[in-house]
C-alpha cells in the first residue's frame, strides 16, 4: 500500500520503482517564518484527509541554482519537510538512513538528484532526506534582546527536529526507530559531527556516516561580526527587530554581497580564499563544544562512525570558480599566513608534489585543511575515545575527451547513493558512467547499507595497530596513489583555523 499514517496525518506516496515507495514533502516542523522566525523549530500542524506526497517541499532561502534541483522562491515558507523511500510499505523493521545535504551551510536541498533514495532503499534501507534552514536563517547569529530566545544553530535544531520526527514516525514506513544512521557530506558531514556531540541529539541515532566534513565552527565573536556585516549590507540594524524586519530575500542578497566583498579583496584575511560566511556557532548551549574536542572527551563513543574523504577535494571548488586563484609563491605564503598554518607545512607539500604548479600545491593544502585532515582527526579521536570507527577515501579519477576528472569534492556521493546514471551529475563524474563505475557504485551502496544495518561496512576498523582505510577506486583508475604530504605536517595545526 502507498498510504501511511504519521503523527500529523495520513500521507500518500508513489511507486519510485517496482520495489520502492517514495513519499515526499512531509512537514516535520512548522514554517520557520513570521512568529517562528529565528526561533527553535515549532511543531508542525496536523491535517485532515490524505496529504499528497508526490513532490518535494520548497527549498530554504538561498540564491543557489543547482543542476536538476528546484530554486528558492520568495514567499515559499513550508520548507521544513522530510522525504521517505521505503522498500517495506507493508511493515517491517529495516535499518534507517537519514541524509543531511551539504552546501557550505548556505545552500542545497534534499531535492538534488544525487540524493534520490531509491537505490539505497532497494539495498534494504528506509531512506530519509530533509530540508533545513541554511544561510542567515539557519546559522546567522541574532543578538539577545533579553525577552525572546533567538538561538544560534537553528539549522542544527531543525536537524534534531527531523530526527525526532523519524523516531516518532519511521515505524509506519517500515523502519526501525532504534536502528537509525545519520549521514551527510561537506557541511552535512560537519553537521553530523556536531550532532554527535550535542546533548539535544543524544539517543536519536545509533550510527553516523561523515563524508568530507567541513571543518569550520565559528566562535561567537566571528558569528557576531558576520551579523554586523550582513546587516550593514542589508541596510538594517544588527538587532533582533532590525534583522526580523529584513526579508529572507534581503538577507540572502546581503550575504552574497558580503561574500563578493571578501572575494574581491586579497587583503581581507582567511575568508578571501573561500568566503563561506556561515557555520555552526560555538554558543555554549546548542553546540557547547566543537566536534573534535567533544569526540576526544568521549561524548560520542556510543555512536559507530564511518568517515570518508576524497583525495582531491578542493579541485572542485577551483573548477566551479568559488575559490580564489593562488598562482604565485607570494600569494601562497600569504595564504599560509592568513590561516596561521604551521611553519614548514607548505614546503612539505611542495616536496610531496615535485614539479607541481603553485595552484596545485594551494589546492592540495586547502582541501586537506578544510576536509581531509579534519576527517582523519574525527576518525582518530573517536577511535581513541573508544568509539568504533571506520575510515575510507574516494580516489576514482577519469580521463575523458574534456580532460581529467579528479577525485574531487562531492564526486563520491552519487556513487554511494547509486545515482551515477543521473545526467545532472555528469559534470561531477566526467560524463556517462562506465561499467567499472557501476561496479564501484554497487560496492559503495552495499557498504553504506551494511554499516547502517550492522555497524560493519566490510573492512577493519581504526585501532591501535594502525589506521585501516578502504580506498574506493575503479579498475581504470591509475595504479599509482595521488601524492600526498605526510600528515605529520599537520601535527601543530589547530581547528577551527578561520580567523575573524
Amino acid at each position: 500500500m502507498d498510504l501511511f499514517r504519521t503523527t500529523h496525518g495520513a500521507v500518500r506516496g508513489f511507486r519510485a520503482s517496482a520495489d520502492v515507495v517514495a513519499v515526499l514533502g512531509i512537514p516535520y516542523a512548522a514554517p520557520p517564518f513570521g512568529a517562528h522566525r529565528f526561533r527553535e523549530p515549532a511543531p508542525a500542524s496536523g491535517w485532515t484527509g490524505v496529504r499528497d506526497g508526490t513532490a518535494f517541499g520548497p527549498v530554504a532561502p538561498q540564491s543557489a541554482e543547482l543542476p536538476g534541483a528546484p530554486v528558492w522562491s520568495p514567499g515559499d515558507e513550508d520548507i521544513l519537510t522530510v522525504n521517505v523511500w521505503t522498500p517495506a510499505p507493508d511493515g517491517g523493521a529495516l535499518p534507517v538512513l537519514v541524509w543531511i545535504h551539504g552546501g557550505a551551510y548556505t545552500f542545497g536541498s534534499s531535492a538534488q538528484p544525487d540524493f534520490d533514495g531509491d537505490a539505497l532503499a532497494r539495498a534494504g534501507l528506509v531512506v530519509v532526506t530533509f530540508n533545513h534552514r541554511v544561510g542567515f536563517e539557519g546559522f546567522g547569529h541574532v543578538p539577545a534582546d533579553g525577552t525572546t530566545a533567538h538561538p544560534d544553530n537553528r539549522g542544527l535544531l531543525d536537524q534534531v527536529a527531523a530526527l525526532r520526527w523519524v523516531r516518532e514516525n519511521i515505524a509506519a514506513f517500515g523502519g526501525d526507530p532504534d536502528n537509525v544512521t545519520v549521514a551527510g557530506q561537506s557541511s552535512g558531514g560537519g553537521s553530523v559531527a556536531c550532532l554527535m556531540v550535542m546533548d539535544r541529539a543524544r539517543g536519536l541515532f545509533r550510527r553516523a556516516v561523515v563524508h568530507s566534513p567541513a571543518s569550520p565552527c565559528h566562535p561567537l565573536d566571528v558569528a557576531a561580526a558576520t551579523t554586523r556585516e550582513v546587516a550593514a549590507a542589508a541596510g538594517c540594524p544588527a538587532t533582533p527587530d532590525g534583522l526580523a524586519g529584513a526579508t529572507p530575500q534581503a538577507l540572502v542578497l546581503a550575504s552574497d554581497q558580503v561574500v563578493d566583498t571578501y572575494r574581491r579583496d586579497p587583503a581581507s584575511g582567511s575568508r578571501h580564499y573561500d568566503p563561506s560566511l556561515y557555520a555552526p556557532v560555538l554558543d555554549g548551549d546548542v553546540l557547547p563544544t566543537d566536534p573534535l574536542t567533544g569526540m576526544a572527551a568521549g561524548l560520542s563513543t556510543g555512536v559507530d562512525l564511518l568517515v570518508c574523504h576524497t583525495t582531491e577535494e578542493y579541485w572542485l571548488l577551483d573548477a566551479v570558480g568559488s575559490s580564489a586563484k593562488v598562482t604565485t609563491d607570494a600569494r601562497l605564503a600569504r595564504f599560509a599566513q592568513d590561516f596561521g598554518l604551521p611553519g614548514g607545512l607548505v614546503a612539505g607539500y611542495r616536496a610531496a608534489l615535485p614539479g607541481a604548479p603553485v595552484l596545485d600545491v594551494y589546492l592540495a593544502v586547502f582541501g586537506d585543511l578544510l576536509f581531509a585532515e579534519y576527517a582523519h582527526r574525527l576518525a582518530e579521536l573517536h577511535a581513541r575515545a573508544g568509539g568504533r570507527t571506520y575510515l575510507a577515501r574516494f580516489d576514482r579519477r577519469r580521463t575523458g575527451p574534456d580532460g581529467e576528472v579528479r577525485a574531487w569534492h562531492c564526486a563520491d556521493i552519487p556513487f554511494a547513493f547509486g545515482n551515477v546514471d543521473s545526467e545532472d551529475i555528469a559534470f561531477l563524474i566526467g560524463g556517462a558512467p562506465t561499467p567499472e563505475d557501476h561496479d564501484l557504485s554497487h560496492r559503495m551502496v552495499r557498504a553504506w547499507a551494511d554499516f547502517s544495518a550492522t555497524g560493519d561496512p566490510g573492512w577493519p576498523p581504526v585501532d591501535d595497530s594502525g589506521t585501516h582505510a578502504r580506498t574506493w577506486r575503479t579498475d581504470d583508475t591509475p595504479a599509482d596513489d595521488v601524492p600526498t604530504a605526510p600528515r605529520t605536517l599537520w601535527a601543530d595545526a589547530r581547528f577551527p583555523l578561520l580567523r575573524p
